[in-house]
């Protein structure tokens, strides 16, 4: 596999290249899946084209954050909820992430009728009416000694015994058990965060799977908690040894596949852009 060449830093410890300014449950992933890739997105910065199936997620997720914000418990039937989508389809069907996509007519049609199945799904999964909402779409950000850890909560609740508990959706196909680990990492990432700034530990964790549909729950143990701290900690190491050396690797994998930024990797023949002064100024 060809690599980057790993370029010295020329300043002693001066940061090459801009650090971001805060971790999320997505930039850990992203960095752990293919540092290179990472650089692209939150240092250069670069453009990613907009996905059918992202933006799929956008929709649905604004129908169910529409359909806990407006309706109080006793009015979350599917038929609200269908009615969500519709409002959350004429934000959307406007927007760049939409349009971006150049579907047809009738493309557009199977895209708002497989969104609207996915919403069909998630009542099989739980009754709405049942859950004590205390945020949805809910931003939150602390401090893990220097470095910032952001993230949104697709939903926080409260079980029968007035405890937390995290849930994410996720509109794909669940990824099997090799991958199940994974994507459980990002929702025990939004329970530390619920730990440093609530001051509370969720005793649940789970994600919805509306495709299919299936539901995945974990506790996330003070051992689990612990860990997480230790690996973010090692990321963001790692993050900031590439940014001073301007070291960040390809990593070749099925992921490549999907990559918006494969047209500039060095693997495919590809160039590294040359970072512009407004990136420099700092990245997010």
């Amino acid at each position: 596999m060809n690599h980057i060449a790993v370029i010295p830093a020329a300043y002693g410890d001066r940061v090459s290249l801009p650090l971001p300014t805060s971790l999320s449950p997505s930039k850990v992933s992203a960095f752990k899946d293919c540092a290179l890739a990472f650089r692209f997105s939150a240092i250069d910065k670069l453009p990613e084209p907009p996905s059918p199936w992202a933006t799929k997620g956008t929709l649905v997720h604004r129908a169910l954050q529409l359909l806990f914000w407006d309706e109080p418990p006793g009015r979350r039937s599917v038929a609200a909820a269908l009615a969500k989508l519709d409002r959350a389809w004429a934000e959307l069907s406007v927007d760049d992430e939409y349009t971006g996509l150049g579907l047809s007519e009738s493309e557009g049609e199977e895209f708002l009728d497989e969104a609207r199945a996915l919403v069909r799904r998630y009542f099989e999964l739980e009754d709405p009416d049942a859950v004590r909402v205390v945020g949805v779409e809910l931003k939150l950000e602390a401090r893990l000694g220097n470095l910032t850890l952001r993230g949104i909560i697709d939903r926080l609740e409260l079980d029968g015994d007035g405890e937390l508990v995290v849930t994410d959706y996720k509109t794909g196909r669940s990824p099997g058990a090799n991958f199940e680990l994974s994507r459980m990492a990002g929702v025990h990432f939004y329970a530390l965060l619920c730990e440093q700034v609530l001051g509370r530990r969720p005793v649940r964790i789970q994600l919805l799977h509306l495709a299919e549909p299936v539901a995945i729950s974990l506790v996330p143990s003070e051992q689990a908690m612990r860990g997480l701290r230790n690996r973010t900690q090692a990321i963001w190491s790692a993050v900031e040894r590439a940014c001073r050396t301007e070291d960040f690797r390809p990593k070749v994998s099925k992921l490549c596949d999907f990559c918006a930024y494969k047209q500039h990797c060095p693997v495919f023949g590809g160039e590294i852009p040359v970072l512009g002064e407004a990136a420099l100024v700092g990245a997010g």
